[in-house]
């Protein structure tokens, strides 16, 4: 697994694509029980080389009901986003990860975890290229326990998405408490 991941941290496919180069962020470990599938690294994640360390993270750790050395306890929590590196800026947050990315290193990076009891899709894209379908993002969140027990439907945690928890309070009233639930009964 470890010469797995150094492979996938030293590629620079889309590199020339990429307006900070190159710097794949992925985690795991043969024991990893929950693999967290997202977009891609924002700015000060690509910066600290540490996954999840902004807004965005505190806000994912909050909903999963975790601190962080549980959170960051790859035995606990693999990572494994869409676009390994930080694809810029667009017009509303970040670009969309690159679409090479998840063909090229998803396959062979999941075979290699034997132990994942749970894949947590955050966001869109994540959501969109594991469970396509006619369902849009909402639907599928709101109708997680449809696609149980593989895998659990979460909106993006980004501060850009407030206004979508705002018009949803459901899903942190009624969608967290469940999946805090599921995630305790997995790594405790």
């Amino acid at each position: 697994m470890q010469e797995l991941l150094k492979e996938a941290r030293a590629c620079k496919f889309c590199a020339k694509h990429l307006p900070l180069g190159a710097k794949p962020i992925v985690e795991a470990t043969k024991k990893s029980k929950i693999v967290l599938i997202s977009q891609a690294p924002g700015k000060i994640v690509h910066q600290t080389g540490i996954a999840w360390n902004d807004q965005s993270g505190k806000k994912l750790r909050e909903w999963l009901g975790v601190d962080e050395n549980t959170f960051y306890n790859t035995n606990n929590f693999a990572i494994l986003p869409m676009g390994f590196c930080y694809p810029g800026k667009a017009k509303t947050g970040d670009a969309p990860p690159r679409k090479e990315c998840a063909p090229m290193w998803h396959d062979t990076i999941l075979s290699a975890l034997k132990n994942i009891e749970l894949t947590i899709l955050i966001g869109a894209y994540a959501v969109n290229y594991y469970l396509p379908g006619k369902l849009n993002l909402t639907e599928k969140v709101s109708s997680y326990q449809k696609f149980l027990p593989d895998y659990w439907c979460l909106p993006h945690p980004s501060p850009v998405n407030r206004f979508w928890r705002s018009k949803n309070p459901w899903f942190e009233e009624e969608v967290v408490p469940k999946l805090q639930t599921r995630i305790h009964k997995i790594i405790d």
